[in-house]
């Protein structure tokens, strides 16, 4: 019988929220964390919004000679790994660090320190290049920044699959716990890529919307009149365990980690496959590996991008696989009220179906005004209600046909 997993504590860096508290008072409240983009001027793109992050202070927790060593994508796997390891109250002291360990995705890494050295050479020549440039830049240096602040030696990964990177990330960390190679794991995602080249390569291959005048309704998934996706930065973390190590030590037990599942389209590098195909086999993976049947699943975290091809392959391949039980399944996109997080997509949604099954609340799908006739499931539209979750799923799709779907149950 193998080993039982669960979360024990979470945290989360969202355009609507810096906190785990912030981001899901903001989220039960169908609140947008979308806006106009301030990090450049962003006047002569396709598209001037996206998901930034609001008054972030990392000094409150990092200082700020370091903080001045790191992109921000390390900064927010930091800062939202310190207060996962708070909030499930481990004590760094009398754990086994040897088996503890850190896995997390990203999709693209340090892009904004790329972008920034890109510019030095350029103007001030090869020697004006900083030497802390590989260090900032290369995906994998947030994990080793993790294990190095919290003295975890155990396993330590990132997973690079586009926008399925967190789900992967967390679904390998479950295993390793199951197989026993670790006790704990603190995994999640984090990305910061909400640069003026990220921007453009999006917009111009006309994945992002456009709808740039009201910036809080342009994320719309699952609307006839969406027109593409919202890109954002954040990062979201949970620290997991061995039932048996979180007991033992007191820990406090939010959820049960019941399953992953992934798959591969091998249809196109951009475009999920028709009817979903790999999404139904992710999440049917998911299922079988929980050992859950689909009619017992309550809710789902949909991908939900808000791009035609995704939100009607999606809810095609949910329709598909839940045929049986679609009049008592909730889904929702919560991607409506923060955006795209690409690689950090999985890890902040986590968070999010975390919370939906230690409050027994939906999330809302806001935006979502005008259906569309090929998207017929439950949204849970503009308003968040009240729903007993017993077991759900969180679904990440990302470009080069990946798909990562991870199950949560509630404990018992």
């Amino acid at each position: 019988m193998q080993k039982k997993v669960v979360v024990t504590g979470l945290g989360a860096l969202a355009p609507n929220g810096n906190s785990v508290n912030h981001f899901w008072s903001a989220i039960e409240s169908g609140t947008s964390g979308i806006a106009p983009i301030t990090y450049f001027d962003a006047s002569n793109h396709r598209v001037s919004i996206a998901g930034e992050l609001k008054d972030f202070n990392p000094e409150q927790t990092l200082d700020a000679k370091e903080i001045r060593k790191l992109d921000p994508f390390s900064t927010f796997a930091l800062v939202s790994s310190d207060e996962a390891i708070k909030s499930s109250n481990i004590n760094l002291e009398t754990i086994d660090l040897d088996r503890a360990g850190v896995i997390i995705g990203s999709g693209i890494g340090g892009i904004q320190t790329l972008e920034h050295e890109h510019d030095i050479i350029k103007s001030k020549g090869a020697r004006r290049v900083s030497p802390q440039f590989v260090a900032k830049m290369i995906p994998n240096i947030a994990g080793g920044h993790v294990s190095m602040r919290f003295g975890f030696r155990g396993p330590s990964q990132t997973v690079i699959s586009a926008c399925a990177s967190s789900n992967d990330a967390i679904g390998i960390a479950l295993r390793l716990i199951r197989y026993g190679d670790a006790d704990i794991m603190l995994t999640g995602g984090t990305e910061a890529s909400i640069t003026p080249l990220t921007i453009a390569g999006f917009a111009n291959m006309r994945a992002l919307s456009q709808n740039c005048e009201v910036p809080t309704a342009a994320s719309r998934p699952f609307d006839a009149d969406r027109d593409g996706f919202v890109l954002s930065e954040g990062a979201g973390m949970l620290v997991i365990e061995s039932e048996e190590h979180a007991i033992k030590r007191g820990a406090p037990i939010l959820a049960e980690i019941a399953g992953y599942g992934s798959s591969d389209d091998a249809f196109h590098i951009t475009q999920p496959a028709p009817e979903g195909l790999g999404a139904f086999k992710a999440m049917n993976r998911a299922l079988e590996d929980s050992s859950i049947l689909s009619a017992d699943i309550d809710y789902i975290n949909a991908h939900g991008t808000s791009t035609p091809f995704n939100d009607k392959n999606e809810s095609k391949a949910i329709g598909n696989l839940f045929k049986d039980s679609l009049s008592k399944l909730k889904v929702s996109s919560t991607k409506s009220m923060t955006g795209h997080l690409l690689g950090a997509a999985g890890g902040l949604e986590a968070v999010a179906t975390v919370k939906s099954i230690m409050t027994e609340r939906i999330a809302p799908t806001i935006n979502y005004n005008n259906p569309d006739p090929e998207c017929t499931l439950d949204y849970t539209p503009n308003k968040s209600v009240a729903h007993k979750i017993n077991a759900a799923l969180s679904n990440t799709f990302g470009f080069g046909g990946h798909n990562a779907v991870l199950c949560f149950r509630k404990y018992n």
